[in-house]
């Protein structure tokens, strides 16, 4: 099992999944509050580690960040 796929026992998130809510809460900031979309969230979290945008979405949906 890969470190990045363990989750943190603190909140239980893992370190891909923290990149996620990291990259979504500052696009966040630059869209001032307005929601992301989803190709603009995925191009920057591709920035740093690759994640198809079927498992971008998959995520988003565990992590409760899509309507």
């Amino acid at each position: 099992m890969n470190r990045n796929d363990i989750p943190d026992v603190r909140d239980g998130l893992t370190h891909r999944e923290r990149i996620v809510l990291y990259v979504l809460h500052e696009t966040q900031k630059e869209r001032r509050g307005h929601n992301v979309p989803t190709p603009m969230l995925w191009g920057r979290v591709c920035e740093h580690f690759w994640i198809s945008p079927e498992e971008l979405s998959e995520m988003l949906a565990r992590l409760g960040a899509r309507k």
